[in-house]
């Protein structure tokens, strides 16, 4: 993977850890020579990474939204910073840019930015892993709702294997350069769905 965008928010939660492990993460993928795609913000873990990043010498690629610009947010040391027009295209440069995605603890732009990377993936529009790093136990509760949904029947048995889950960054960077794409919806005959 030579760029991997990062899903994480914008805020800066009051325990430590979360911004600490943006930090890792940013400085870690800069050292393992991976660049990183992120949301364009100076503030919580997104400008925690992007900081990160750039001080070990990485590529730092960020990709806003004219409004959020406007409200100068933008993080304007990024290596590229790609100004668009809406939330929907600012996705879809993650994609257009990446090799592959993590996403790190956030709130609901963080959700959706994942489940699409998800659902794009199980519709074949990309074939790049998509990891969740779920540090401190962040994401047990949708970890456990994900394998709800394919118990009941809601996520196809070949696509439960989508999102790539670990408490680690080095493990979850393991398991997603492991990587193999899942046979999508667009592959399959009516018969199959």
């Amino acid at each position: 993977m030579n760029r991997i965008a990062v899903y994480c928010g914008s805020a800066s939660p009051a325990d430590p850890r979360y911004i600490e492990l943006a930090r890792e993460v940013g400085s870690t993928l800069a050292q393992r020579g991976i660049g990183v795609v992120y949301g364009g913000g100076k503030a919580g873990l997104m400008g925690a990474i992007a900081t990160s990043a750039l001080e070990a010498g990485g590529e730092v690629i960020g990709v806003i939204p004219q409004a959020l610009k406007d409200m100068e947010v933008a993080n304007l040391d990024c290596t590229e910073l790609h100004v668009v027009d809406t939330m929907h295209q600012r996705k879809q440069f993650f994609t257009d840019l990446s090799d592959g995605f993590i996403t790190l603890p956030g709130g609901v732009g963080t959700m959706d930015e994942l489940w699409e990377a998800i659902s794009w993936a199980q519709l074949g529009y990309h074939s790049s892993p998509v990891g969740l790093l779920n540090a401190f136990g962040y994401y047990d509760g949708l970890v456990q709702f994900n394998a709800h949904m394919a118990k009941t029947g809601f996520v196809r048995e070949m696509h439960q294997g989508i999102m790539i889950v670990s408490e680690t960054l080095p493990d979850l960077l393991g398991k997603m350069a492991n990587h193999k794409p899942a046979k999508t919806i667009v592959q399959m005959s009516v018969d199959d769905l």
